[in-house]
């Protein structure tokens, strides 16, 4: 497979923000507050430079009139959508996402469509130059999760609530484009719709067939397609709908100047009724049969057919211009370029098959909040997306480079297009065999997935490959599709120069990850000379030679730089003053490493917990405790402990973007090392009584440490909570037991 993707411009290039608002009981989940575009008219201007030629943008009903009509503001909407006509973006105005109206209204209200279409109206009036709507995103996932699944307000768990939601949502579409066009006649409805298919076991093929009926029910009804003959229309008369409902579809016929399809890894699903073979998993049914409902991608089935057959069926079904209107993907980084990558070369290569393609559109550009929960709880669970918020600004992650050079009709290069995305590895599959595995690799690797003599592949290069940071990059590096060559010592000692060069010819890389050094603190402080060797001159050794390559780099450095008289997280800004020589070691390093190569990358951590190692403080403590012993730990000392999966994950997303200069990354929360381990005796149900509280000075360490050694971060906080991690650590550490 090449590293990179050939630009054709036949296409045009669209954006959106995730801007959904629903109702969860009388409590409504705001994405543009969660992402703090709400509060960002600057983000625009972040858009425009992408170059994009258009960008679904949000008017939505709850936000603007949530207390009707006559109350409504407009001042948000005012100022942005004036400001897109500055940039010259062509908006898509989106009037609800994946809501059901203001807390009068509900989508089963029979009201709920002309209440909609007044509110459409009212927007087309004041902004008559808009020339494209999708009134209502996605009306039949909305009807599904509000009325069969019972995730959104109304929380219907039946066919007949779907059913009323569906249809009352297509009317409110049909009532709204009529209200626009008495404003602006020209006015394009662009609707858009999950692009999904169902696959099943033999048994279940009854149930995947009436799913793959259905998906297509929001076109068909706009279409004027639901007669007497549609497979779905004795369904909907089952579920309550009068005839003259459906009829009156074909007296008002509707069709989309544009279909827009939303396309993501969970749209094709697969139908197995075999439970045992999926441990854990949520068991579904139908009233008849339970079953499990999965990800196609994960179950050793042919294949599922992939955006390329489902958007050919849908243009030999409609013969309508079609669009690919949300391709998003939470996932890590290199994951998230192979996907968006691989859209941009299957919607060229339908526009070559004579698919009337219009557009793909980068989604979402500010990322996205809570989908894991289907937005039923607030946890902040954060995807970024083409940008990511979590700094103070919108940081502009590797997508938006390669966006960028989409729309510029430029190649974008990248080493992990070397790869297919997990989505078409064999490691994906959840019921392994063994054969179907080696066949499935043998033809969807064939002559793409890595066939180039490997010696030519630019490979991440890691030292370290004995210590407990190097193995944990090499092992999500395997996870994540990445190839490396992790370096023991003898393969290259970073403290001679010879000896770097050397190994650099042998093993060319796209980017350093040094995890090499010296990690005892406390015999530091009598091997000074080795200390400094290790992590000052290797480190900086390997910066010089990074920077007179232009090869990115990433080094690490400690919370152990810091003195502790701060009663706060440290940010990257402070002032760092080591009590001890290995802090002192690392100081040096971060300085003369930042003057040689102001493009590194230097990480600052600290206490590591790992799954993966049996020797750091946690898995130590909660040894003891299996063991019934008791475990003395420091009470005057507080940390911010670092899940070492969630620091290298995060390390190698910023790598891949480009990211240089000081970063801290350690999760959320601070305590003592004698609260750590109780927290997590607590959380794995031993007895936390055993841990014994002492001061730092009792322990007799050699090494001073700083009594308060917190890291915040004014670039970004990247990890989740603490309390998120010691969960995951914990159910591993009794996963062994």
């Amino acid at each position: 497979m090449e590293s990179f993707i050939n630009i054709e411009k036949d296409i045009e290039l669209w954006g959106g923000v995730e801007c959904t608002v629903n109702r969860v009981g009388n409590n409504y989940f705001d994405q543009l507050r969660k992402n703090g575009h709400h509060n960002r008219l600057e983000d625009l201007d972040l858009f425009a430079e992408l170059g994009i030629s258009r960008l679904r943008y949000p008017v939505l009903w709850e936000r603007v009139a949530p207390d009707g009509l006559d109350k409504a503001d407009w001042s948000w909407t005012d100022r942005r959508l004036k400001y897109l006509q500055k940039l010259s973006i062509r908006p898509i105005v989106g009037l609800l996402h994946h809501g059901s109206g203001p807390l009068d209204t509900s989508l089963v209200d029979p009201n709920f469509p002309d209440k909609f279409a007044k509110f459409a109206l009212k927007t087309a009036e004041r902004y008559p130059w808009v020339d494209a709507y999708t009134p209502i995103n996605e009306p039949l996932t909305t009807a599904r999760f509000s009325g069969l699944y019972g995730f959104w307000y109304p929380h219907g768990k039946d066919d007949r609530t779907f059913a009323q939601a569906l249809l009352g949502q297509s009317r409110a579409t049909v009532l709204a484009m009529k209200a626009v066009r008495k404003i602006n006649p020209n006015a394009k409805l662009i609707q858009t719709e999950d692009l999904g298919k169902t696959y099943s076991t033999p048994k279940l093929r009854y149930q995947a067939d009436y799913e793959n009926t259905r998906r297509w029910l929001t076109f068909d009804l706009l279409c004027g397609r639901v007669n007497r003959e549609h497979p779905m229309w004795s369904y909907l008369r089952y579920a309550g709908i009068e005839e003259s409902q459906i009829e009156w579809f074909l007296e008002n016929v509707c069709p989309p100047d544009i279909i827009g399809f939303n396309y993501y890894l969970t749209s094709e699903r697969f139908l197995d009724e075999n439970i045992e073979n999926y441990p854990g998993f949520p068991i579904g049914g139908n009233g008849r049969e339970q079953y499990i409902d999965v990800e196609a991608v994960r179950v050793n089935i042919e294949s599922p057919n992939g955006l390329q057959a489902l958007m050919h069926e849908a243009w030999e079904r409609y013969k309508l211009p079609l669009a690919i209107t949300e391709i998003h993907l939470g996932c890590t980084r290199e994951e998230q370029l192979r996907w968006f990558a691989e859209t941009w070369e299957t919607a060229n290569s339908l526009k070559r098959e004579g698919v009337d393609l219009r557009a793909v559109t980068a989604w979402s550009l500010l990322g996205s909040y809570d989908w894991n929960s289907l937005l039923t709880a607030s946890q902040n669970h954060y995807e970024p997306g083409v940008f990511d918020v979590r700094g103070n600004q919108p940081r502009p992650t590797a997508l938006a480079d390669l966006v960028k050079k989409i729309s510029q009709g430029q190649k974008f290069e990248h080493p992990v297009f070397e790869a297919f995305g997990w989505w078409k590895r064999p490691s994906r599959f959840i019921v392994q065999s063994t054969a179907v595995i080696q066949s499935l690799a043998e033809k969807e690797n064939g002559k793409k997935f890595i066939q180039t003599d490997k010696l030519q592949i630019r490979k991440l290069l890691i030292t370290g490959a004995t210590g407990t940071l190097g193995r944990a990059f090499a092992r999500i590096c395997e996870t994540r599709g990445l190839s490396y060559h992790l370096l023991s010592r003898q393969e290259m000692d970073i403290a001679d120069r010879e000896s770097i060069n050397f190994a650099l010819a042998k093993y060319p890389p796209w980017a350093i990850i040094n995890t090499a050094g010296y990690v005892r603190v406390d015999a530091a402080e009598s091997e000074s000379e080795s200390c400094f060797r290790e992590n000052t001159k290797g480190a900086v050794n390997l910066a010089a030679v990074c920077g007179q390559n232009k090869i990115p780099y990433l080094t690490f450095s400690t919370d152990l730089v810091f003195d502790g008289n701060k009663k706060c997280a440290y940010i990257e800004s402070d002032f760092p003053n080591p009590l001890n020589v290995y802090g002192q070691s690392k100081e040096e390093a971060e300085k003369q490493i930042l003057e040689i190569n102001p493009d590194a990358l230097v990480i600052r951590s600290a206490a590591f917990f790992s799954p993966w190692d049996e020797f750091n403080f946690l898995s130590v403590a909660l040894q003891s405790l299996v063991s019934g012993e008791t475990f003395k730990a420091a009470n005057d000392n507080f940390i911010s402990p670092t899940y070492l999966p969630d620091l290298v994950n995060a390390c190698l997303d910023i790598l891949i973007d480009g990211e240089s200069g000081l970063w801290h990354l350690a999760n959320q929360g601070e305590l003592t090392w004698a609260d750590f381990a109780r927290r997590a005796a607590d959380l794995a149900k031993l007895k936390s009584a055993l841990v014994i509280d002492c001061s730092a000075k009792e322990l007799n360490l050699a090494a001073l440490r700083p009594v308060y050694s917190v890291l915040g971060s004014e670039r970004g906080i990247l990890l989740p909570s603490l309390d998120n991690s010691l969960n995951r650590f914990v159910d591993s550490f009794k996963a062994k037991l």
